[in-house]
């Protein structure tokens, strides 16, 4: 869940990431529908073994040695450690692994530079920064004051990179009153695992898309320079299930360059990149 909902932020910000002149607020509605049995199994087993009372008694043993003082010096010092101690101990505190899922995310855009934001899930307040001029994307934790580079773009030999098929259709809806074209992307990874993709995309939005399919970060290429427009839906489906986000609002607004910095103070740390 986690690896799929990094893919999407990294996918959205390289698409806003290479906005020209639009300048706002993008916000973004995600869902993710479990239909394998297996996964289904899976999880209900996960659920239960985490609402039961004995891991619910380690939880509460664990949160009250985070409490500790000397445990507290610890884990600042290893921002690393205390990001995972937190997100496991979010995970079972929810009680579900559907907690984990994020319920959206805020995208803000100002020239060719982004800042997204994660809300909801294991992911809650996760923040991706990616600064145009040094094409560099950062990893922003306002709690800990700290700030991780993501891997950029590495080597792959034809073999490793998935192949897609990219579809055009002549289907079209409106979302937000923006006309938007439905193309069908079909992919296989070096794995033989099979994925489809539905893009609903509008030309009325100024981001050029066409470079996205220059950008690869973490072995991960993006097909999509045979698409036209901006995507206001996107829908996944893959073996385990379908995830389904959707544009919720367009906002038009001047933003303030400085938050798409570093924030002043923040100790870059490594280790915590996607």
């Amino acid at each position: 869940m986690k690896k799929m909902s990094m893919m999407v932020v990294l996918l959205l910000t390289v698409i806003t990431g290479r906005s020209q002149s639009f300048e706002g607020t993008i916000k973004w509605t995600m869902n993710m529908e479990i239909t394998d049995p297996k996964t289904k199994a899976q999880m209900e087993e996960a659920k239960k073994k985490m609402a039961d009372p004995a891991n619910q008694a380690k939880m509460k043993e664990l949160q009250a040695k985070m409490n500790d003082p000397q445990m507290k010096a610890m884990m600042d010092a290893n921002p690393q450690m205390k990001a995972q101690m937190e997100s496991a101990m979010k995970m079972m505190a929810g009680g579900d692994v559907n907690s984990m899922i994020p319920s959206g995310m805020n995208i803000k855009v100002k020239g060719a530079n982004s800042l997204t934001r994660m809300d909801g899930g294991i992911m809650d307040g996760t923040e991706v920064l990616y600064m145009a001029d040094k094409n560099q994307s950062v990893r922003i934790d306002n709690k800990n004051k700290t700030y991780s580079p993501l891997a950029t773009a590495t080597t792959e030999t034809p073999e490793s990179q998935t192949k897609a098929k990219v579809t055009k259709t002549a289907e079209t809806k409106k979302i937000l009153n923006y006309t938007c074209t439905k193309y069908i992307v079909e992919s296989t990874d070096a794995r033989g695992k099979a994925a489809q993709q539905f893009f609903w995309t509008t030309k009325e939005i100024n981001i050029d898309m066409k470079k996205l399919s220059q950008h690869k970060m973490r072995d991960t290429q993006f097909f999509y320079d045979n698409i036209d427009g901006v995507p206001l839906r996107i829908e996944m489906v893959m073996p385990e299930g379908k995830m389904t986000m959707e544009v919720t609002d367009v906002k038009k607004e001047s933003l303030n360059a400085g938050l798409f910095q570093i924030p002043a103070g923040y100790k870059e740390v490594k280790g915590l990149g996607f």
